[in-house]
């Protein structure tokens, strides 16, 4: 798609856009309307799989689209992504319990990861590397600008509405959206004729589902020495070590082993994973603490972490224009690295009598520095590949980045989850001494207040307040203030966890060599000796 002229290039990047805000809106809605949604269908004990599932299921097709669309071009998968991420949106609003939500949000996966593919690798069918940093960075604005509109819809419909309105307010944009890719993007020839690696795309699979199930699992279903968690990471070695096999045999892999031969390959994609970890991990259990800790509502929830979106979507357009102009990214990937670590060791300082003003000033600083770095990786990976190989180059920084995520949601997890339960230990003996001289009744109804599930509820929270006769008030605000401390103490080890591994992303990319952006979609043939010298030395 190199020889078309730049209007009909601009128009399809409108569309591609189109189709990854449909996708990122559809996430990101869900941020702050959850908590709410877990407070009605029950089932806190589920509440990261909700985002790990979805994770889950788009790493799994991204990496396989990446491959795919490189013999089918782009179009087929971004069409059928849309398709299947509107049926899920759509079914995701009909759940009736925490089991169908998980479930559905699979299948927004599966549709995710095909868009998400397709998109970013698109841009480097359509623009060369030294052109491609400003539209990768307004792609990555695209993903902000939905991460401002989804959490303030999902907390107003909460707020206001029936939550099942999340998953369905967007649903017109999803079929405007197929339409524009369906008329608007070119149809690409298929390329020679390629066997599929279908044995290998399995053992892909079979490798990275009983790893993520570990890691979700281990510390709060099963202990981490349990016979279950070592049975899943045991079939996880056993199935990668298969995959290897399968791969160094087959004539056309799925994942290209000699790919890890390139030094910038590989460490762009390990600064990805544990970009990924951190990111994730620590920035969906944001909501958490503004709704949980401070006591605000879902709505007011969104105004502030609108902020932190909108310093994204800044910083990711601007961090796209320098690299353009100046070819230059390594410094950038390291200014956005250092600022989100010193935003997130912020958040980890919070507490109950943190003000406003203050939670603003870190969540535009994890904001901002996200906004330059993110950009950047996928860049790296795609000058530094032939362009044959683009989709499945394209594909590991969103698959890296998106096994990151999914491990960081449930470490993260697993540290909020101990630490909470330190801290309701001694909860629950305050209670039990309070309660010695209580009616019964009275008693039962604060026994509620022994589950943090009811901080993220004001409603539930007013109805047991409200019930309470007046020599009983004092003990339920004193109870209501020691739960929302325990929560604070949790959640500060999730935002000082993710702060260590942003620090050994900074430690990765250290070692990334910053090699000329090629000025043209295929390499030259001195472009690509220079770039492979760099690479491998």
């Amino acid at each position: 798609m190199e020889h078309l002229d730049i209007r009909r290039k601009v128009i399809i990047m409108i569309s591609i856009m189109a189709a990854m805000f449909f996708a990122a809106v559809n996430q990101t809605i869900v941020g702050n309307a959850l908590p709410r949604i877990i407070a009605e269908l029950g089932g806190m004990d589920y509440y990261s799989w909700v985002f790990t599932i979805y994770m889950l299921t788009s790493a799994v097709t991204t990496i396989l689209v990446g491959r795919l669309s490189d013999i089918y071009g782009r179009k087929p998968f971004l069409l059928i992504g849309i398709f299947i991420f509107t049926v899920g949106a759509f079914l995701a609003g009909t759940s009736q319990d925490i089991y169908q939500l998980i479930l559905y949000r699979g299948i927004q996966g599966l549709g995710a990861g095909l868009i998400m593919s397709s998109a970013f690798t698109a841009v480097g069918d359509l623009f060369a590397p030294r052109e491609r940093g400003k539209w990768s960075g307004l792609m990555t604005s695209v993903f902000g600008l939905a991460s401002v509109f989804g959490p303030t819809m999902g907390g107003y419909i909460v707020d206001h509405f029936d939550w099942h309105w999340v998953f369905w307010v967007f649903l017109p944009l999803g079929i405007v959206a197929f339409a524009l890719i369906w008329v608007l993007f070119p149809k690409v020839d298929r390329k020679e004729s390629k066997k599929v690696d279908y044995l290998g795309s399995v053992f892909l699979t079979l490798t990275i589902v009983p790893m993520l199930l570990a890691f979700s699992w281990a510390g709060s279903k099963y202990d981490w020495d349990s016979s279950q968690i070592i049975g899943l990471f045991a079939g996880s070695v056993v199935a990668f070590i298969v995959f290897i096999i399968v791969e160094r045999k087959v004539e056309n892999p799925i994942l290209p082993l000699y790919l890890f031969k390139n030094s910038i390959f590989t460490i762009s994609n390990m600064v990805s994973f544990t970009l990924g970890v951190g990111m994730f991990g620590a920035a969906m259990y944001i909501p958490f603490f503004i709704q949980g800790v401070l006591g605000f509502t879902a709505t007011h929830s969104s105004y502030l972490t609108m902020t932190m979106t909108i310093s994204l979507v800044i910083a990711s357009a601007i961090s796209g224009q320098i690299i353009s102009r100046t070819g230059k990214y390594k410094w950038l990937a390291y200014a956005g690295l250092l600022i989100t670590t010193a935003g997130m060791v912020g958040l980890g300082f919070m507490d109950v009598v943190t003000k406003q003003g203050t939670v603003l000033s870190y969540l535009i600083t994890v904001g901002f520095g996200l906004g330059i770095c993110m950009p950047v990786f996928t860049l790296t990976v795609q000058n530094a590949v032939d362009y044959k190989l683009l989709g499945v180059a394209t594909a590991s920084v969103q698959l890296f980045r998106s096994l990151g995520g999914t491990v960081g949601v449930a470490i993260m997890g697993t540290v909020m989850s101990s630490r909470m339960t330190d801290k309701m230990s001694e909860l629950s003996s305050k209670m039990g001494a309070s309660a010695a001289n209580i009616p019964p009744e009275m008693a039962q109804k604060l026994e509620a207040l022994k589950n943090p599930q009811v901080l993220l509820d004001p409603k539930k929270l007013d109805a047991i307040h409200q019930t309470l006769p007046a020599q009983m008030q004092e003990m339920f605000i004193h109870l209501v203030v020691t739960l929302r401390d325990a929560m604070s103490f949790a959640l500060s080890g999730v935002f000082f966890s993710g702060a260590i591994v942003m620090c050994l992303a900074i430690f990765f990319t250290i070692f990334l060599k910053e090699i000329p952006l090629k000025t043209s979609i295929k390499k030259t043939k001195q472009e690509e000796q220079n770039n492979k010298t760099a690479a491998q030395a």
